[in-house]
């Protein structure tokens, strides 16, 4: 857990960022998931927990951009929250960890905001990505819930200061990063012929479960890996299956992400073409990783990316032509149809939720048009500071071969024949969490296994 001073301090930025007026920030509500005593687990929202630290829900943060001060709002436990649920900190003890002066019951809130309005002055919100968050939101501001009114000098503030992240928040990155060290190389040790993708997952789950961590995003574990967001299914593992499994989780002390993806031969040896496959993506994520750095742009990074697999591609006959053509006119986008990657921090698609144009590309950068790179949700130049996920793959996806195939779409570049017959084989996606530098950049984590005869060892290590 970060010191009182930290979040003050963070606070203090913000309100200096902001100028004037009321920022409010709300923290997340618990989510029933089928009647209102039975919820999902809780998540705090990022910005909340980045500025009023308690994870927890039903609170709000209040604070005076003009003179800096800052309340914390919430409603005490009751007799019956501690009987069912125990003890819980008094919203008191939450504001003294954070280092937040005041506290106030739930309902002033409305009064506070109210007081505001009537003096003119301006109340700063962020874009609500829940329902409740949008009424309450409207609520408090007087207004239809399509008429609240994010505060773009609040949002940029937002961005600007929990991009880049502290050694604090590095270190709590890397802790995220040990414990999915040991949930990818549980998935690596469990990929054996008659396994099931379901009981893999499961022990992937458990792994971070185990040291009192929650996933980040639900686990991607499949066969399918042609997929990019397949989760894990009943299919049962065999001999030559590649096994992709993408996962991290959640620091349980201070919420902080892990995002990485590995891939498995199930067995423990990978076969001629997975090798072929899997080093041309290596090839391309290690030479997007080493241009890491300050004032290099990531669009630039997804450029290289694009090449280094087009022209591996062309080696193994899938595509023809010149290659800086095939990447400019898109082509190589059949086989690498997603972006490089993203920030990463409180949220594993950091700050996603204030806008993915407004924090990867702001006025640096114009989002591209053309399917594949119009999906990379980062394209502005790398500053020290940032946390990056850098993840090319490449996919033999037949419901998208035989589609582009019908529309005769880039004939002149793509061999569908050739195409076809990689139908079946699955994908392969490399991903490491990467920090910027000021002298160029650091691999976060303890080094996860990713060159083949470091994977093919922790795999057949589990076959005993």
């Amino acid at each position: 857990m970060f010191s009182p001073d930290t979040f003050a301090d963070r606070r203090a930025a913000l309100a200096d960022a902001v100028g004037s007026g009321l920022v409010v920030l709300l923290g997340n509500e618990a989510a029933p998931m089928n009647y209102p005593a039975n919820h999902y687990p809780f998540r705090q929202d990022g910005s909340f927990r980045y500025y009023a630290g308690a994870d927890a829900p039903g609170l709000a943060l209040t604070l005076d951009a003009d003179s800096g001060q800052a309340t914390l709002y919430g409603t005490e436990a009751t007799m019956e929250d501690r009987v069912w649920d125990g003890e819980r900190p008094s919203v008191r003890e939450r504001a003294e960890a954070a280092g937040i002066p005041l506290t106030a019951p739930t309902e002033a809130l409305a009064a506070a905001v109210a007081s505001a309005q009537r003096a003119g002055r301006t109340v700063h919100v962020l874009p609500p990505y829940r329902a409740e968050q949008r009424l309450r939101l409207a609520a408090l501001l007087g207004v239809a819930p399509e008429a609240v009114e994010p505060s773009p000098a609040l949002i940029d503030a937002v961005i600007a200061q929990r991009l880049v992240k502290s050694r604090e928040e590095v270190a709590e990155i890397e802790h995220a990063l040990d414990i999915a060290d040991e949930m990818h190389r549980t998935a690596m040790w469990m990929a054996q012929p008659g396994r099931t993708e379901f009981e893999v997952a499961a022990a992937v789950e458990a792994a971070a479960a185990s040291r009192g961590a929650v996933l980040s995003f639900p686990a991607i574990l499949t066969t399918r890996g042609e997929v990019p967001h397949h989760h894990a299914g009943g299919h049962t593992l065999a001999e030559g299956d590649l096994l992709l499994h993408d996962a991290g989780c959640v620091t349980p002390e201070s919420g902080y992400c892990s995002d990485v993806t590995r891939c498995s031969p199930v067995g423990g040896t990978f076969t001629d073409r997975q090798r072929d496959v899997y080093s041309l993506v290596l090839e391309a994520q290690e030479a997007c990783v080493a241009g890491c750095a300050p004032g290099v742009s990531f669009r630039d990074l997804h450029d290289l990316a694009s090449r280094t697999l087009a022209e591996g591609l062309v080696g193994l006959g899938l595509l023809r032509g010149d290659t800086d053509e095939i990447v400019a006119q898109g082509a190589h986008a059949l086989f690498f149809h997603h972006g490089l990657g993203h920030p990463m921090g409180l949220d594993v698609h950091d700050l996603e939720g204030l806008g993915e144009d407004r924090v990867g590309y702001a006025d640096e950068a114009e989002r591209s048009t053309q399917f594949g790179t119009q999906y990379l949700r980062f394209a502005r130049a790398l500053r020290p500071g940032h946390v990056m996920t850098v993840e090319p793959g490449l996919y033999f996806n037949g419901v998208l071969i035989d589609l582009w195939r019908s529309e005769k779409r880039f004939a002149e570049f793509v061999d569908y024949d050739h195409a076809k017959r990689w139908v079946g084989f699955g994908g392969v996606r490399i991903e490491d969490d990467v920090l910027i530098t000021d002298g160029g950049h650091r691999v976060l984590g303890p080094g996860i296994p990713k060159a083949m005869a470091d994977v093919e060892a922790v795999v057949q290590s589990g076959a005993a």
